[in-house]
Formats: C-alpha cells, structure tokens, sequence
C-alpha cells in the first residue's frame, strides 16, 4: 500500500511538472493554438458530461428540485449548457480585458498570451461553478445562446465570402494565362462537384413511394440558387467571375445536404438513415471531431482575420500569417518600438464566446433532442432549419456582395 501510495504521488507529481512545462513552452507564436485546444477540451468535456453525468446531476437537490424528475436528455442536455455557459463566460470575461488593446507594449498583452496556469485554473473554477446557479440562468443561456450561434454562423459566411472574393482577387492579379487556365478548371470541378452531388440529394432525400415535397424544394431552390450565381457573376455590369459563385453554389449545395441529413432518424424522407440502428460510439466520435475542427478554425480564422471583420482601429496585416513561425518576427517583438497588435484580441476571444453557444446548441440538438436524437450530434427539426437558414443568407450575401459595389459605386465594400 505504501508503494502503491508513493508511486501515484510521483506520477501525479510528474504530470504536474509536465503540464507546467508545457504551459510554460506558450508563447506569443503559439498563444493562438492554445486557445483552440482550451476550446476544444471545453467540447469534449461537454460531450463527456452529457454522456455520464446525468446520474449524478439527478442527485443534485438545487439542480433536481421538480416534483417530478425529468428525463436524463433534460439533464444530459443542462449539462452541456453549463459547461458551455461557462466557456461563454470565461471568454466574455478576457474578450472584455482585452477591448482597445492596440500595441503590444499594452500590459494586457502579455495577459493576452501569457499566464496559462492562471486562465486554465481560472476556467476550471468556472466551468465548476456552472453547476451551482440556478436552473433559470442555464434557461436563459439556452435561449440566447440560439441568437449567439445565429451570429456565429454569420460570422463563418463572411469569412467563406473574404475568403473566395480574395482567392479570386489573387489569381486574377497575377495576369496570366495559367492563372486564368487554373480559374476555369477550378470552376468546371465545382460545379461538376455540385451536380454531381445534387443528384445524390435527389436519391437520398426523396425516395419513391413517399411525399417528400419539403425536401424536393430544398433541393431544387438549392440548384436554382447556383444558376443565379452565375447569371449574377456573369452579368456585363458585374463583370464578376465564376469562380466566387462555383465555390459558393458548392457550399450551398453542402448545406443543403447537412440540413437534410439533420432531419430526425425517423423521418420517411431521410433515406440516408431512415430506420437505422442506434448510431455507434466511433461514428458519434467522428461526428463530433469533425464538428471540433470545423468551430475551432471557424474561431480563430474569425478572429484572426485582417481583412472584413476586423475592427475599423486595428491595423490590417493582410500579409501576416495566422500563426507566425518566422525567428524574425521574434526578434522584432523583443525590440523596444511598440508594435501594433496584428488582430484584435477582444474581437478574437468574442467569436469564442459566440462559438461555446453555437457548440452547446450543436451537442443538445439545439435543445429539443429527445429519445434516441438525443444521443446524436446536430439532428433534429432544428437542425435543419438553422442549415437552410445559413444557407439563405450565404445566397443573399453573396448577391449583396456582387452587387452592392455596381449600385453604389462610390462606396468601398
């Protein structure tokens, strides 16, 4: 016993050591990183909650205090809104530090990208705390959460469209033919792309035998919203390209197929899982990875961006990579001449903020999966409105986007 007790105090004493090194080894090049692996661990501590914790927050009097107990989604459910609650709070709270930061001699620069004991040991007394407040604070972050995931998911379209507006603009400046030959070819593959899996949509989403009217109109505005891209595009007064409007009829398409495929287990018209069995643990893991990496990259290109949504006072380091990995750039940061901030902090923490509301509302089924959607990731009539939304205003502001520089030409967009 007393080998068994020395043994585990120096494991527990090695692992320490190991994340303090580890935390020590953050620097201003690897801040950013950091932070999408403290979002990420939030997720996944969410997701682990929601699977196991359910016993345990029936238990608790202050959480279970009905005089009927509800059914384990409604715990499983709460606790993922109190872990993302106070992921929420724990990136308002530093998104609120950092506001008006402009150069890098600011002493909340180094807040910004150092003091990494502090802020996990800070976010694990919150994340902790959550599961002290009463039952109508974690109701009204469910609700608003709705709105803030509704903004999150703007946010990921502005930055498809500064994205394929600027690879468009980048190619075309280059001024030769192989660019123009690579333009071309990357549209043909798009929109061969789109066809080709609007005609899977058709065959899933549509069985024979069944009245499938909803997803028939889904489908078929999605294709009549590609046309309209490239007539649009192709307009002599836009003198646009096809290449925005290939990427963008593609993207659409993927929502198109993302909401339907978020249409509930049970639906006759979900032919890709109509009567399907329970879905397996490794399929759950895939779904919810795949669903980590896409928040995460969405929130730090959000944040990081220096182009749209950048500030209107932060300098726009177009030319600067996201994560920096040049020795000069270290040394320029250890000169005395204060450097302007490359991104706006407040900004970069306050997409965190808005993506724990669009993760939590992504884990729960936008809080209203029950029975057996409620083991599953994104599924439910939610789901799927929220995807056919997106995928409307992605249309609309890809019109805007064409159109607004023609309509109002002496204004800069």
């Amino acid at each position: 016993m007393w080998a068994a007790s020395c043994l585990a105090s120096c494991c527990a004493a090695c692992a320490c050591e190991a994340c303090r090194t580890a935390v020590g080894s953050i620097g201003r090049r690897s801040a950013r990183i950091a932070y999408c692996g403290l979002f990420a661990l939030s997720l996944f501590a969410s997701w682990a909650l929601r699977e196991v914790a359910a016993p345990l927050l029936q238990s608790i009097p202050w959480i279970n205090h009905f005089h009927k107990t509800p059914d384990r989604e409604w715990f499983e459910t709460d606790a993922v809104l109190r872990v993302s609650l106070g992921n929420f709070l724990f990136f308002t709270i530093l998104a609120v530090i950092m506001a008006g930061i402009k150069d890098q001699k600011d002493p909340r620069d180094k807040i910004h990208h150092g003091g990494w004991m502090a802020k996990i040991f800070c976010w694990v007394i919150i994340a902790f705390l959550m599961f002290f407040v009463p039952n109508g604070v974690v109701s009204f972050y469910e609700s608003i959460s709705k709105f803030g995931s509704g903004l999150f998911l703007l946010v990921q379209v502005v930055l498809l469209l500064d994205f394929v507006h600027g690879w468009n603009e980048n190619w075309v400046a280059k001024d030769e033919q192989f660019w123009y030959m690579a333009l071309l070819v990357v549209s043909v593959v798009c929109y061969i792309a789109t066809f080709c899996f609007s005609g899977l949509l058709f065959h899933w989403f549509t069985p024979s035998g069944h009245d499938c009217g909803l997803n028939l109109f889904f489908i078929v505005f999605t294709l009549i919203l590609v046309f309209a891209f490239a007539i649009v595009a192709l307009h002599p007064k836009i003198n646009g390209s096809l290449l925005p409007a290939s990427v963008i009829g593609m993207y659409c398409t993927y929502l198109c197929y993302s909401g339907l495929s978020s249409e509930p287990r049970d639906y006759e018209c979900n032919g890709l899982h109509n009567h399907s069995k329970a879905v397996s643990t490794g399929s759950l893991t895939l779904g919810l990875l795949t669903t980590v990496l896409s928040v995460v990259y969405s929130a730090v290109r959000a944040g990081s961006s220096a182009t749209v949504l950048s500030p209107p006072d932060s300098p726009r380091g177009t030319d600067k990579p996201l994560l920096p990995f040049s020795k000069a750039d270290e040394q320029e940061d250890k000169k005395d001449v204060p450097r302007p901030v490359t991104y706006s902090y407040s900004f970069f923490h306050l997409i965190f903020s808005l993506a724990s509301m669009y993760s939590a509302m992504l884990l729960t089924g936008w809080s209203t999966s029950v029975g057996e959607s409620g083991k599953l990731v994104d599924v439910g009539w939610p789901s799927v409105w929220v995807r056919i939304a997106t995928q409307w205003a992605t249309a609309g502001l890809f019109i805007w986007s064409l159109v607004a520089p023609v309509l109002f030409p002496d204004r800069e967009f």
